[in-house]
């Protein structure tokens, strides 16, 4: 019997340093805890550790403390204080829901609150002073301390006198980043691949001086690790203002050695798809790093903003356009929760909505690859706008998130279809991976339109439907993929979201969403049918 871990999922979390005023219990909207709590279902997280050696194994405890540290900082970025919420609830299940969506508002239902007194959930979560606009930050930022205000790795408060400043995380969070970087550097001595323990260390220093680039560079340089861990404030979702912030989160990661070997050379192949993309040679004049890893994963742990809401299958990291450039990025499947997804809510989504005849195309392999293919689609396109307005994460704020996940859908469909063509996909049917792609997009959507996923979703879904990529049969509310529309929507909406991004268009980011960024009322009942049958959105771990 190979040997299986698991993790307690919640530890005990303390501290902070922006408290929020203690919240009444009680529900705001008319949707019940016990029906927002039935949209998860449990699963298991385990991993096989049969093939680690001793050395790995007293690893991986050190690894879940120090991820486990990540959780209450990124309370304290979603809410503020945890104990002063939870404590003011009286009802557990209540309190169930808030320890799931770190606060109180529902991460699968557009951040409506469930708890009295509660409020709207602030743009900038508690990145930024509640009070704060967006106008009085922009006035701010245009002075001395503006790169410091706009920072992935600082919190925006107010001074003595009432003037915004930024505060370092590695000052905000110092004692959970000194005890993370603790057990960092605690498994750094005992890791026996000199990759690992070099990203370990540097990370640990990071940690401590708010200086991500070096262990980003290192982590891109470790080939040959089996154990991964991904920690700190890494991505800008929760930060709806501005898309500035950084959040923490954490993922601890043993590698599936026999699947990543099948996926190796798909990364070589981004700068001849990169040529082939259907836009004008300014929008993809950059060429993708090479250096890029495609591997496979079981998760283990997961922390943080990770583990908040709709929980991620995949990672495609490091997010730094310098890096990316000169290293590409790693693409990180994690197997074991994608299967959990694929089993428990996509195979019983699609039973429901598509056409029985097209259920022979829903597969695991395709759901697999156009994950897969999803995070490597991230390294194809443009990440520097082509008329001077600087990175498209800068350009487009908090409106690049959705953006950049809706690119990476489609150009990673389109890589899937070139991969086809050219024979690279060992005779796969493309249909599989369309018919796997609609039944996905329906999954996603239910993560609704606060979730970066989940709004470009919606928007993809909108696109293709006015655009003839799938039909659905008003007398059975079933749906059918129209293959060649769908192709030629795919080509429509690659373009245009290049330009948008290519362009630094703002103003175009939002209007695109405007038109296709909201769920009709059609797609609203199938929607509800899906819940009226008990299939859950989303899932949450026992680790």
């Amino acid at each position: 019997m190979h040997p299986i871990i698991r993790y307690s999922l919640f530890g005990a979390l303390t501290g902070g340093v922006a408290c929020q005023p203690a919240a009444d219990a009680g529900a705001d909207s008319a949707t019940t805890v016990a029906d927002r709590l039935a949209r998860y279902t449990t699963v298991q997280l385990t991993a096989d550790t049969a093939a680690l050696t001793d050395a790995q194994r007293r690893m991986l405890p050190i690894l879940v403390d120090a991820a486990r540290e990540m959780d209450p900082v990124f309370w304290e970025e979603a809410w503020g204080s945890r104990d002063s919420l939870l404590n003011a609830i009286s009802d557990p299940d209540v309190r169930r829901l808030a320890e799931i969506n770190y606060g109180p508002w529902d991460r699968l239902d557009d951040n409506v609150s469930f708890v009295a007194g509660a409020g709207a959930r602030p743009p900038g979560a508690n990145l930024y002073p509640r009070d704060m606009t967006r106008a009085e930050f922009d006035s701010a930022a245009t002075g001395a301390h503006g790169d410091s205000l706009r920072s992935l790795y600082t919190l925006v408060r107010r001074d003595s006198a009432g003037a915004l400043v930024a505060v370092p995380y590695s000052q905000a969070f110092a004692a959970r980043h000194e005890a993370a970087a603790a057990k960092l550097r605690e498994a750094a001595a005992i890791a026996e691949d000199p990759g690992l323990r070099r990203y370990l260390e540097s990370r640990a220093a990071a940690l401590l001086t708010d200086q991500y680039q070096p262990s980003d560079l290192a982590w891109m340089d470790m080939k040959q690790n089996v154990i991964d861990i991904v920690i700190g404030p890494i991505e800008t979702y929760e930060d709806n203002l501005f898309g500035y912030k950084a959040a923490h989160e954490a993922y601890v990661l043993i590698k599936d050695t026999a699947w990543s070997a099948r996926l190796a050379r798909y990364a070589g192949t981004l700068p001849s798809l990169q040529r082939g993309l259907p836009v004008p040679d300014a929008y993809k004049a950059e060429t993708p790093g090479t250096g890029s890893d495609l591997n496979a994963y079981d998760a283990v742990f997961y922390a943080g903003q990770a583990n908040s809401g709709a929980k991620t299958i995949a990672i495609n990291l490091p997010n730094d356009e310098e890096v990316q450039l000169r290293k590409g990025t790693r693409r990180l499947q994690l197997k074991n929760v994608m299967r959990a997804k694929f089993d428990g809510i996509l195979v019983p989504i699609a039973t429901e909505l598509l056409d029985t005849d097209q259920m022979p195309f829903v597969s695991f392999d395709a759901f697999f690859e156009n994950t897969m293919f999803h995070e490597v689609a991230h390294g194809l396109g443009i990440k520097n706008t082509i008329d001077g307005k600087g990175t498209v994460r800068e350009a487009l704020k908090e409106r690049a998130s959705a953006l950049e996940e809706e690119k990476a859908d489609i150009l990673g469909l389109y890589m899937v279809q070139e991969l086809v063509t050219q024979g690279e996909l060992g005779g796969e049917d493309v249909r599989n991976n369309y018919t796997t792609f609609l039944a996905g997009l329906f999954r996603s959507v239910r993560f609704g339109a606060a979730d970066a996923h989940g709004r470009a979703n919606i928007a993809t879904f909108n696109f293709f439907q006015a655009n003839g990529a799938f039909a659905r049969d008003s007398a059975t509310g079933k749906y059918r993929v129209d293959q060649e529309r769908m192709r030629a929507a795919m080509s429509a909406l690659s373009e245009k979201i290049l330009r948008l991004q290519g362009d630094g268009d703002y103003a175009g980011v939002g209007a695109f969403y405007e038109e296709y960024g909201a769920i009709d009322p059609v797609l609203q009942g199938d929607l509800d049918r899906l819940g009226s049958k008990g299939i859950p959105v989303d899932v949450l771990f026992n680790q």
